[in-house]
């Protein structure tokens, strides 16, 4: 009888130590993934500067969040935004994570701090060259831009 208990009491301490085990594991899995899909911070970039006037641009009064939120989530052509930037605007989308600069993490201060919206728009109207930014200009309007570059900098900028 006493043996029995014994290797009760082992099987139970052994699933434990395997419960425990597997749940730290996990949970390091979590959160170094979580650390990674975010990417580096600051981003190093080369893209051209948008022409002074634009670079010094503020984002139009008309320009409107909700609109950009539908864009970036599922309206924009060939794809939508999120698709590279993540749906947190952290560079994690599904394509994005092919990319190799990865996608622009707007989360990141230290990098967004030196993109002005004028930049921004630029950037989404003509592409990035030496990324897997393609241009906008083509499928989406001035307004629709300006639109998105209101909801990245009051969903996701932190400046």
């Amino acid at each position: 009888m006493i043996s029995k208990q014994v290797k009760r009491k082992t099987g139970f301490e052994k699933r434990a130590i395997v419960l425990f085990m597997a749940l730290a594991l996990a949970s390091f899995g979590f959160s170094t993934s979580a650390w990674a899909a975010d990417g580096p911070c600051p981003q190093p970039r080369k893209t051209k500067s948008a022409p002074a006037n634009l670079v010094k641009a503020s984002i139009p009064a008309s320009a409107s969040a909700e609109a950009g939120k539908k864009i970036f989530n599922k309206k924009a052509k060939p794809m939508a935004c999120k698709m590279c930037h993540g749906k947190e605007g952290n560079g994690a989308g599904k394509l994005g994570k092919a990319l190799s600069p990865k996608p622009r993490n707007f989360t990141c201060s230290k990098t967004m701090k030196h993109v002005s919206p004028g930049q921004m728009f630029w950037i989404i109207k003509n592409g990035s060259k030496g990324t897997g930014m393609v241009a906008h200009g083509k499928t989406l309007k001035d307004k629709q831009i300006w639109d998105v570059v209101k909801y990245i900098e009051t969903q996701f900028v932190k400046r």
